[in-house]
C-alpha cells in the first residue's frame, strides 16, 4: 500500500513538472526580441521614477540617452530623494537637453509611491510612446525603437519584457531567476495574445512601454494607484478596455541588477507578492504546482537514493526531476542568466514559496506592505 501510495505521489510530481516543461516550449518558441524599424518616426519619453537611487541613476541617464533607432527624451521623477540623485541628474542635463528632471509632488494619500511618480512623469512626456523603466534598468541602444515597432507591428498598447537579471549574490541567485521561470513557464503566451481577457495580462514593470493615447484613456497609473505589483495590473487595465498587449524576450534589451543580498531580495519580492501569489485562493494552488513539480522530485530522489523509494517510483521521480532541470535550464539558458543557478533550482522553489507564505501570514496580522520608507495597506483577498 505505501509502495502504491509513493508511486502515485512521483507520477503527480511527473505530471506537474510536465506542465511548465510544454508551456515553456511553446513559450521560448513565441517570445523574441524585437527588431527596430528601418526608420522610426516619432518621439519616446523614456520615464525613470527614482527615490535615493544616487548609486544607479547616472548609468540608467546614460543608457537611456544613448538609444538609437528613435528619438528619444528622458524625464526622471526626483521621488523626494535625500541622496545625490537630483544632483547627478542635474549635471547630466546640463550636458543634454533631452534629459529633464522632474520633482513629484508629495504622496496624496490612496497612492503607491511608483505609481505616483510614473503618473506625474506621464503629464510631463511628450513622446507618443512612453518607456517606464525603473532606475536600476540599463537599456540596449535599439530597446526603445524595438519596442515601439513591436507595438507597431502588432497593434499592441503595453509591451513589456523582462530585462537580463545580473545577480552577484548567492540571495540573488536563490530568488530572481523565479521571474522568467514562472513568467515562461506558467503563462499561456499564444492564448494572451489570441485573447483580451484581462486575468491574461503580464508585463515586467521593470520595463513597459505604452502607447499614450492608450494611457490617457485609460487613465494609466492612476488607474491602479493604489496597486503595488504595476506589472500585473497595468496590462489588466488596458486589456479591461479593449487594448493588446503583449511580451517580448527582453534579455537583450536592458538589464538589471534588482537586488545585492537574499534580505533586499525577501524585500522587494515580499512587497510584490502582496498582489500575486500570496491570497488565500492562489498561494495554495500554486504551492502544488511548484513544491510538487519543481521541488518534490528532487526529495523524492534524494529519498530513493536513501532506500526510502521502491524502483518504480524512484524511476518517476527522477523523469520528474530531469523534466523540471531542463525546463529551468532552457528557460535561463534563452534568458541569459547565470547557468550557475540551475542546480539550485529545488530550493529557489522552496525560497520563493516561503517569501510567499511569510508575507500571507504577516499581512493577516499586519495588513501593510513597506516600501522605500513608505508603508502601504494591503487586502486580504
Amino acid at each position: 500500500m505505501l509502495a502504491l501510495a509513493l508511486l502515485s505521489l512521483a507520477l503527480l510530481s511527473l505530471v506537474l513538472a510536465l506542465l511548465p516543461a510544454v508551456l515553456a516550449a511553446l513559450n521560448l518558441a513565441l517570445l523574441r526580441t524585437p527588431e527596430p524599424a528601418p526608420a522610426s518616426p516619432g518621439l519616446v519619453s523614456i520615464l525613470i521614477p527614482a527615490r535615493n537611487e544616487a548609486v544607479h541613476i547616472e548609468a540608467t541617464v546614460r543608457a537611456a540617452l544613448a538609444g538609437a533607432g528613435i528619438a528619444v527624451e528622458v524625464l526622471v521623477g526626483d521621488d523626494h530623494s535625500t541622496d545625490a540623485t537630483a544632483a547627478i541628474v542635474h549635471a547630466i542635463a546640463a550636458e543634454d537637453p533631452r534629459l529633464r528632471l522632474v520633482p513629484v509632488p508629495s504622496l496624496p494619500e490612496g497612492w503607491t509611491g511608483k505609481n505616483h511618480a510614473c503618473a506625474h512623469l506621464a503629464n510631463e512626456a511628450r513622446g507618443a510612446f512612453l518607456l517606464f523603466i525603473d532606475a536600476d534598468v540599463r537599456l540596449e541602444p535599439d530597446a526603445a525603437a524595438g519596442l515601439v515597432a513591436q507595438a507597431r507591428r502588432t497593434g499592441a498598447a503595453l509591451v513589456s519584457g523582462v530585462p537580463r537579471q545580473r545577480m552577484g549574490s548567492l540571495g540573488e541567485r536563490l530568488t530572481v531567476p523565479m521571474i522568467n521561470f514562472l513568467l515562461v513557464g506558467y503563462l499561456p503566451v499564444a492564448m494572451m495574445r489570441a485573447s483580451l481577457r484581462p486575468s491574461l495580462g503580464a508585463a515586467c514593470g521593470q520595463l513597459v512601454l505604452v502607447a499614450r493615447a492608450a494611457y490617457a484613456q485609460t487613465g494609466g497609473h492612476a488607474a491602479i494607484r493604489a496597486r503595488l505589483h504595476d506589472g500585473v495590473f497595468l496590462p489588466r487595465v488596458l486589456r479591461a478596455a479593449g487594448y493588446r498587449t503583449d511580451l517580448v524576450a527582453g534579455h537583450r534589451l536592458a538589464t538589471c541588477r534588482m537586488y545585492r543580498t537574499l534580505q533586499e531580495a525577501w524585500a522587494g519580492f515580499s512587497k510584490n507578492a502582496h498582489e500575486g501569489m500570496a491570497t488565500r485562493r492562489a498561494l495554495p494552488v500554486w504551492t502544488l504546482l511548484l513544491l510538487g513539480g519543481q521541488a518534490l522530485p528532487a526529495l523524492l530522489v534524494l529519498a530513493g537514493l536513501l532506500g526510502a523509494l521502491p524502483a518504480p517510483a524512484l524511476a518517476a521521480a527522477l523523469a520528474a526531476l530531469v523534466v523540471s532541470l531542463s525546463t529551468r535550464a532552457a528557460i535561463t539558458l534563452a534568458v541569459h542568466e547565470p547557468a550557475a543557478t540551475i542546480p539550485l533550482h529545488p530550493v529557489t522553489v522552496l525560497v520563493a514559496l516561503a517569501i510567499q507564505w511569510n508575507v500571507l501570514l504577516r499581512r493577516e496580522r499586519a495588513g501593510a506592505a513597506t516600501w522605500k520608507g513608505r508603508s502601504y495597506p494591503v487586502g486580504g483577498a
